[in-house]
């Protein structure tokens, strides 16, 4: 069987669940498929208990935001990516498709290149929940910048 990100019965569960117990290289190597790689991985699993050390996927290669964003434009690019409720009931609901999310992401990203970020630069959030923070959080992960999202909950 071939598993897929939607399971519809306890049966298919059960079933997918023993052989994540019983294979799990083969398991997680059949749900790994459903990604877009840019380096298909050389090992889906390496792990030795001693030490401890443990290796996902190694040598494979992936951009999380083609993942999440760019491999939906095509079959859901005018659908829904994020609907934004605010706690004002004064003010719209906000609703962000997939085209226009992408489309945020990359313009954020490249705000970051022209500003000297780079892969493995960290870069810090003060934001309130509002969509922007999802297009900051994700165009740090677009350039492989690490992101750190500081919560201004709590503030004045």
């Amino acid at each position: 069987m071939k598993y897929s990100f939607q399971i519809t019965s306890v049966e298919q569960y059960k079933e997918a669940y023993k052989k994540s117990i019983d294979d799990p290289e083969g398991f997680w190597g059949e749900i790994a498929e459903n990604f877009l790689w840019k380096k298909k991985w050389d090992k889906v699993l390496e792990w030795n208990f001693k030490e401890p050390k443990i290796e996902w996927f190694k040598g494979g290669k992936l951009n999380i935001t083609e993942n999440c964003i760019d491999r939906h434009l095509e079959t859901l690019g005018d659908k829904p990516a994020i609907i934004w409720e605010p706690n004002n009931p004064e003010e719209r609901t906000r609703v962000v498709t997939y085209s226009r999310l992408h489309k945020r992401v990359c313009q954020f990203a490249q705000v970051l290149l022209n500003n000297g970020v780079k892969k493995g630069d960290r870069v810090c959030i003060y934001m309130g929940m509002v969509p922007e923070l999802a297009y900051a959080v994700l165009g740090c992960a677009r350039i492989g910048a690490i992101h750190s999202v500081i919560f201004g909950g709590f503030s004045a």
